[in-house]
C-alpha cells in the first residue's frame, strides 16, 4: 500500500516570515529591563508581524518562576488564591491569577496566623473586585505596566486590611484568552520607531579619514590635484 510522502508538495511557496508569525517567545523580565530584582517574572511575547530583520511582538502572558513561588510558601500562615477573567478597554480578555498570604497582626504573640473559611471567602471576593476594577478601565499596555510594580497586589492588601492583614500579594500569572482583530497601526504605536535604520551623518567633503585608522586626517584640494599636507591627529 502506498502512503503520502512527507513534506509539503505543490501549492504556493511559503514565506519564512509566515513561519515566524504566531510564535511565542519566553523572556525573563530581568533580561528585558536589565534589572536582576525582576528575575522571578517570565514574560511571553507573541510575534504578530515581521518587518525586515525585526519581529514585532505583543504581550501573550506572564508567570512567576517556580523557585519564587516555592520561596513564598511557609508554615503557620494561610495561602489564598483567586482568579478572574477581565476585559481591557481595547478588547483583550485576560485571565488573572492572584496569590496572597496572611501575616501576623501588630503585637501578636500567637505563633500562627490562619484565616477562617469566611475570611478567606471574603478576601477572594476582594481580590476579584480589585482585579476587575484595575483592568477594565485601561488598555492592555497599561495593564501590563501595572504588573511590574505590583499595583494590583498593593490595592488588594489595602482592600483586605479590615478583613485580615496580608503580605506577599502578587498577580502570579496572566494569560490572554481572546484578543481583538489584528491592527497593524496599533502594533506600530507600541513599538515606536522600530526598524528605523541608522544612516549615519554627513561629513565635510574637505576632510577624509585614513581608512587604516591610524589617526591621520588628509586635507584634499578643491580640484583633483594631490593632497597638500597631512595633519597627524592627537595620539
Amino acid at each position: 500500500t502506498g502512503g503520502k510522502p512527507p513534506g509539503r508538495r505543490g501549492g504556493a511557496p511559503r514565506l519564512s516570515s509566515d513561519s515566524l508569525k504566531g510564535r511565542v517567545f519566553e523572556a525573563n523580565l530581568a533580561d528585558l529591563n536589565k534589572d536582576e530584582d525582576q528575575a522571578f517574572r517570565k514574560m511571553y511575547l507573541e510575534c504578530e508581524e515581521v518587518q525586515g530583520m525585526y519581529c514585532l511582538t505583543n504581550f501573550y502572558g506572564m508567570s512567576f518562576t517556580t523557585d519564587k513561588l516555592r520561596s513564598l510558601v511557609r508554615k503557620w500562615q494561610s495561602l489564598i488564591e483567586a482568579h478572574m477573567d477581565v476585559k481591557t478597554t481595547d478588547g483583550y480578555v485576560l485571565r488573572l491569577f492572584c496569590i496572597g498570604f496572611t501575616r501576623k497582626r501588630p503585637n501578636q504573640l500567637k505563633k500562627t496566623c490562619y484565616a477562617t473559611a469566611a475570611q478567606i471567602k471574603a478576601i477572594r471576593g476582594k481580590m476579584r473586585e480589585v482585579m476587575v476594577r484595575e483592568s477594565s478601565t485601561v488598555e492592555l499596555k497599561e495593564l501590563v505596566n501595572k504588573f511590574i510594580p505590583e499595583v494590583i497586589g498593593k490595592e488588594v492588601e489595602k482592600a483586605c486590611q479590615g478583613i485580615f492583614p496580608l503580605q506577599n500579594v502578587f498577580v502570579r500569572k496572566a494569560k490572554i484568552l481572546r484578543k481583538p482583530k489584528f491592527d497593524m497601526v496599533k502594533l506600530l504605536e507600541i513599538h515606536g520607531d522600530v526598524g528605523a535604520e541608522d544612516t549615519g551623518k554627513m561629513i565635510d567633503g574637505s576632510e577624509k579619514v585614513d581608512p587604516l585608522g591610524v589617526g591621520k586626517k588628509v586635507e584634499v584640494d578643491d580640484d583633483e590635484g594631490p593632497a597638500k599636507k597631512a595633519v597627524v591627529g592627537d595620539n
